[in-house]
């Protein structure tokens, strides 16, 4: 018979633990062995089951402890809102470990310092010990630890009372997992959780193949600023992670509201009626336990409903991801409700919304639109509004599993608390889990519950939940005023309005978009005469970018399913060879500044506008235009220009010369050439060889362009632009033709109209490490394509590093909920 190598464990620690691999343990301490504690979804000291069964083995092994703790850029959804509450924890932990003398080592992954030093730390231990949390990506990364090392790995629960392999299914009804669980929750409810003695041997960081993180004089803001991450979505500033934090809103609940919760909790006006620990739930900074023995100890109506959520149905939804690997696909749901949705899935859709649309909260339904904006601005969806929220997605998807997939995705993305088995569980609720069928059938639903939100808007007055969301929860908040129009100063604009910051734009143009222009003519249309196109590698303007192709905002050219007519190729010569690349390009539709359009939908844009100064005010900076006029005040400002006008802007500020300086920027003639008829049928657009020339497109080939002229676009290349940067534009645009004609191969011929424009700052040569340039002091942010790389993506990144800067300064309200309160 196989021995167990935990045996000797204590029954509450034992119950919750299972070994991967092979786990002897030596009579004799090992030299140079260690035991590792990874620390990744209990990031507590205290009632920590994983912690004391570390302690325990390393007291047993008479080694030395070290708890590894560490944040990755690479995680699914990883923002500035996940970041900063889990470092804010961490912080925590660190202190309660010092003061314990446990040896803890913290590593962030940014950019200097990319490496996952795991599998080098797992490689040298004896045992390692972390948390069992069922759900991806913890989940596939243990699976990638235990394939890649032959450490044994202890898994252990810290997030139940009942342990999930103790409970030995998974069940689709909460009655009879209440009743399956019954003594076993009975027999662990009331329990004092026992405390671990031993004397921890200190582990030599120094040793360790990075130099461990002091979060204590740390900013947290500045950490997160320099990783890669998805830095829109901000903190949520008025729940603060830790464990500190987290027991203190605990006692502030037990005291003044569990008692009436049975009869408050489904009133989303009352933001005390509720406990919302759940992201401290989800991250582990407080014990479940700890909760529930506390809250069973009240022993009132409210304190018995509390007990029911907390253990029948987050433990439910805990188990069920426990054995069950397929939470995040529709197959997860009932055979019953398969079913019924399959029948349904042609059925009409009232609406079918973009990725954007939605995460905006820009549907034609007020009521979710509030919700969503409860996600979007604080980070929380009251649960009982999360369930009607989520059911009204499924209407505007095309098929069962995109809704999931889109509920999954603005969940997990905006509330604290997503990504773990309690959201799973709620989110495949909308779909029919852990439900039974209701007749008759409906349209969509077929015989899943229907939840409309105009039913519950008849429950809850709509007008004051629209006021308790859209009210702020920072003080003091800010006026940001934003220089330049582009990509990146749009995108730091939409964002933060998207937060509730007050926002202007100024710009010196007669329309939005910065390089993504377009040049209209009466009599020949239009040419897209600056940024031809981009390309999308960075996942989040991926996002964004289908987002757009479903919004028809952009499209891809050239076309890969029609002929070579619609490809890209390379001139030199006279000669036509074409590119083998797979690299998808993305145009604006119908031009390329639909995308500038998009972006300022509803944001408040002065065009024509020329910010010539910025003037320190008492308060702030004072922007004022050529003619001394003030353009108004703001406590902090954007200045997305190219670097010389941003370096002249700032030159009263001395932080930003030396990093601005830095940073060239190349001209670009562009010629405009209109023809009656087409030049080719060999290409779309072309990279020329050798020649004046670097580029040339033939606009008709883009979609949706006006096709009844051959409209040409020629870019120069910055080494012939800088020798003749000063001639006229008549004579530049007879020389690019000329090259072009020669380039090509085609006949000569004359145009019907050619006109030139000077890109005087078109392209970064020396682009910045950072993604933008902050001052903390003045409260000012430069930002640009020259910061971000030298694409329309780099802009893009570079707009929302800016806006993030500006999220990270925001600062909660001392009386928060008091404040929400005087609106009832």
């Amino acid at each position: 018979m196989k021995t167990d190598p935990l045996e000797w464990l204590p029954g509450h620690l034992h119950e919750r633990s299972r070994i991967f691999g092979s786990l002897e343990l030596p009579e004799n301490p090992q030299p140079n062995g260690f035991v590792v504690y990874w620390m990744r979804s209990a990031v507590r000291s205290d009632e920590n089951p994983a912690l004391d069964v570390a302690r325990l083995l390393a007291e047993k092994l008479q080694l030395p402890l070290l708890v590894y703790h560490s944040i990755s850029s690479h995680y699914e959804f990883a923002s500035d809102r996940h970041h900063t509450f889990m470092l804010q924890g961490a912080r925590d932990v660190q202190q309660q470990f010092e003061s314990l003398g446990i040896s803890y080592a913290f590593h962030l992954a940014t950019a200097q310092d990319r490496e996952p030093h795991l599998i080098d730390i797992a490689g040298r231990t004896t045992v390692l010990v972390t948390e069992d949390m069922p759900v991806d990506p913890p989940r596939k990364f243990l699976n990638s630890l235990v394939a890649k090392t032959s450490v044994p790995v202890v898994c252990v629960d810290t997030a139940c009372v009942v342990p999930m392999q103790l409970v030995g299914q998974s069940y689709t009804r909460a009655f009879k997992f209440r009743d399956k669980t019954k003594r076993l929750r009975k027999d662990r409810l009331q329990l004092e959780w026992p405390t671990v003695d031993v004397a921890d041997r200190a582990f030599e960081t120094n040793k360790l193949p990075f130099t461990p993180l002091d979060l204590g004089e740390q900013s947290i803001a500045e950490l997160v600023a320099r990783c890669e991450i998805d830095h829109s979505v901000g903190p949520v500033v008025d729940t603060v992670g830790g464990s500190n934090q987290g027991y203190a809103r605990w006692q502030r609940f037990k005291k003044n509201s569990l008692g009436k919760y049975a009869k408050r909790r489904n009133n989303a006006l009352l933001p005390d009626a509720v406990s919302r620990m759940s992201a401290y739930l989800h991250y582990g900074m407080v014990s479940p336990m700890r909760l529930a023995r506390e809250a069973a100890e009240h022993s009132t109506a409210g304190s018995e409903k509390y007990l029911d959520e907390l253990l029948i149905w987050r433990e439910l939804a805990y188990t069920f991801c426990f054995y069950r690997d397929d939470h995040d696909q529709i197959s997860a749901i009932p055979d019953w409700a398969l079913e019924t949705l399959d029948r349904h899935t042609a059925d009409a859709r009232p609406e079918v919304y973009s990725w954007e649309e939605l995460a905006r909260a820009a549907t034609s339904d007020s009521f979710w639109n509030v919700a969503q904006q409860s996600l979007l601005m604080h980070g929380e969806l009251h649960n009982n509004v999360r369930m009607t929220w989520g059911k009204a997605i499924l209407n505007w998807c095309e098929t069962p599993q995109r809704a999931l997939n889109v509920m999954i995705d603005l969940n997990h993305r905006y509330a604290l608390d997503g990504r773990d088995p309690s959201s799973y569980g709620g989110l495949l609720w909308c779909l029919g889990q852990f439900d039974r069928p209701f007749e008759p059938p409906s349209p969509i639903f077929g015989t899943v519950r229907p939840r409309s939100t105009k039913e519950h808007a008849k429950r809850l007055d709509t007008n004051k939940y629209h006021q308790s969301v859209s009210a702020v929860r920072f003080e003091p908040t800010p006026t940001v005023g934003v220089i330049g129009a582009g990509m990146s100063g749009l995108f730091a604009a939409r964002t933060l309005a998207d937060h509730g910051v007050n926002v202007s734009v100024f710009e010196k143009s007669r329309g939005c978009g910065g390089r993504m222009s377009t040049r209209w003519t009466d009599a020949f249309g239009f040419f897209d005469h600056g940024a031809q196109y981009f390309t999308a590698r960075n996942r989040d303007f991926q996002r964004y970018v289908q987002s757009w192709l479903s919004d028809e905002v952009v499209a891809q050219w050239p076309d890969p399913t029609l002929d070579s007519s619609q490809k890209i190729a390379v001139l030199k010569d006279g000669s036509v060879t074409f590119k083998s690349d797979s690299q998808a390009r993305y145009v604006g539709t119908p031009g390329m500044n639909a995308i500038g359009q998009h972006l300022g939908r509803d944001l408040n844009i002065r065009l024509n506008t020329q910010v010539q100064t910025i003037r320190s005010a008492a308060v702030g900076h004072e922007l004022l235009d050529a003619d001394g006029k003030s353009l108004g005040t703001f406590d902090q400002l954007i200045v997305a220009v190219p670097v010389p006008q941003a370096a002249r802007l700032l030159e009263q500020f001395p932080v930003f010369g030396p990093r601005l300086d830095q940073v060239q920027m190349d001209p670009c003639w562009a010629t405009m050439a209109s023809f009656s008829a087409p030049l080719t049928d060999q290409w779309a657009g072309a990279f020329v060889h050798d020649s004046p020339i670097s580029w040339a497109a033939r606009n008709r080939t883009k979609p949706q362009r006006d096709r009844q002229f051959e409209n040409l676009v020629l870019h120069a290349s910055p080494e012939w632009t800088k020798q003749h940067l000063e001639l006229e534009k008549e004579e530049i645009g007879t020389l690019m033709l000329e090259a072009f004609w020669h380039a090509s191969g085609i006949q000569p011929r004359d145009p019907e109209y050619v006109t030139s424009h000077r890109w005087r700052y078109a392209i970064p040569v020396s682009p910045t490490t950072e993604r933008c340039v902050w001052d903390r002091e003045s409260g000012i942010t430069a930002c640009g394509d020259w910061a971000g790389g030298p694409r329309v993506e780099g802009a893009f990144l570079s707009g929302m590093a800016a806006a993030g800067r500006v999220l990270g300064t925001l600062k909660p309200m001392q009386t928060a909920v008091t404040e929400q309160q005087k609106l009832f």
